[in-house]
Parts: C-alpha cells; structure tokens; sequence
C-alpha cells in the first residue's frame, strides 16, 4: 500500500519463496524488466546493493534476508517509453550526453545515484517519480557535484523540480539514456510513470 503519514510501513520478515537476492538497481532491473516482459508476476527481490537499497536503508547484509529481522516492504516501479519501446527501472532513469555541458534530465524513484543525495524528497513508495531537468552552467555544475553529497544542490534556477505521476519529456536534441546505471541508447522522447506498490523487497 502507498505510504501514508501516521501508518506504519512494511513489516519484519524474511524474503518470501520464489524470492531473488540482487547486488545492484541494474541486477533489479533485468529481473523486472524480464518478468514485464514475460507477463509474470514480479518476484520478491532481496536486496544487498545498489541505491534503491541505500534509500531504504539497507544494511547488505545477505543473511538478514533470510531472517526473521530482515524488513519486507512494498515499492514502486518506474516504467518508460523510450521512443515508443517499453522499459522499467527500480532506481532512476538518466538522460544525458554529459555531466559536464548539456542538459541533463534525472527521474528518480530513490533519492540517491551513486555517491549522489539526487532526489533528498524520493520516497520508493509514495506513488510518484521526482523530476530534476535542466542545463546549468560549467561552473554551478561543478560547485554541485560537491553539494550533492548534502542534498544541498537544489533548489536551483536552472534545474526544474517536479513530483508526479506521470511525464512526457521531449529530448531535443536525442540524449543517451541509463536505466539503474545500465545505457540503452539515445531517444527524442521519454513517457515515464510510475506502478504504485509493483514490487515486495526486503531489505
């Protein structure tokens, strides 16, 4: 169920059977994007890396899992058309040409990337994507990256913020696309929404 303030959220337990332990958002992703793709049900995903498990806070611990004290939740999950080609992703979508110039496009359903407090709002569960967007100059871009760390980066007036559902994101020019970390090529144009409540994790 999506959070809702007041309630609690999740309860102990150990990963369920049929469930797949994943070191990484790319490793979630590919079981994800398989079981859509197949027409099965999503299986329970253990996790012990990666930012979706960070934003959690996962510990990465592969034992906890099968114990009684590992933490099972329920989360979204992003899906995109990329160019009018299905794809999902459990952490973050980029499009980008470059850290460094350009414009850069971040839809996160975790609030970090790496090293990175992206999105200090993301929450996995509330039924929405966060949206940063913009084209900053050289120079804010580089006193940025050492303000990600803190979360400290936005609000910025050249990077657009917006929760949402759903977005319909034009790419002109095209932009390379990542999902969970993985590149699967450029695209002019990206529909993102959210699955509230897609997949059981336990952490």
């Amino acid at each position: 169920m999506t959070i809702q303030r007041g309630r609690d959220w999740g309860e102990h337990g150990p990963l369920p059977p049929g469930g797949v332990v994943v070191a990484s958002d790319a490793d979630a992703r590919l079981v994800v994007e398989r079981a859509r793709r197949e027409g099965r049900p999503l299986p329970p995903l253990g996790l012990v890396g990666g930012d979706l498990c960070r934003t959690l806070g996962g510990r990465g611990d592969e034992q906890r899992l099968f114990s009684p004290e590992g933490t099972r939740l329920t989360v979204d999950v992003g899906a995109v058309l990329v160019d009018e080609r299905p794809h999902w992703f459990v952490a973050h979508l980029v499009a980008r040409r470059s850290w460094l110039r350009g414009r850069i496009v971040a839809v996160m359903n975790a609030e970090w990337l790496g090293r990175w407090d992206v999105a200090p709002r993301a929450h996995p569960a509330d039924g929405l994507l966060d949206l940063l967007d913009g084209s900053p100059p050289l120079r804010d871009r580089l006193r940025a990256r050492r303000r990600l760390r803190s979360a400290t980066h936005v609000p910025h007036p050249e990077i657009r913020e917006q929760r949402a559902a759903r977005f319909e994101i034009a790419l002109d020019p095209p932009l390379g696309v990542a999902l969970d970390g993985l590149e699967i090529g450029p695209a002019s144009r990206l529909t993102v929404w959210v699955e509230p409540d897609a997949l059981t994790v336990v952490v």
